[in-house]
């Protein structure tokens, strides 16, 4: 069985005062670099963008990495993915902060870590 992980970008790169909120599009594209080159044991990694961070990566597939642009939240198309991926016979781990949205994927059945384990990754 494969596995999926998929990233709530904004939780991520808002869990480091590295000044993103300067340039959430730079912001963006520092972890899709770093998610491309991270230590990770999954093998797909999807990258969930919303607002102005999607202006810092294309969506697409750039390697094991599959970019995401939320068309309206960011947590309604990690759920989405989330979903999707679960349905298609993955195991799904969920990075992300926010307690709800935890508590919804864990629902669905997947595993839910927090930012700091996936910076520890990479």
């Amino acid at each position: 069985m494969s596995t999926v992980l998929v990233v709530d970008a904004a939780n991520v790169v808002g869990s480091r005062p590295d000044g993103w909120w300067r340039d959430r599009a730079g912001a963006a594209r520092r972890l899709h670099e770093q998610l491309l080159t991270g230590d990770t044991p999954h093998d797909e990694i999807v990258l969930v963008l919303e607002g102005g961070a999607k202006g810092g990566v294309r969506a697409g597939r750039d390697q094991h990495v599959r970019t995401v642009h939320a068309p309206k939240d960011g947590d309604s198309e990690i759920e989405r993915q989330t979903r999707a991926a679960i349905e298609a016979g993955h195991r799904v781990t969920v990075i992300t902060a926010d307690n709800f949205l935890r508590a919804r994927v864990q629902g669905m059945g997947a595993m839910a870590m927090s930012p700091s384990w996936l910076l520890d990754h990479l």
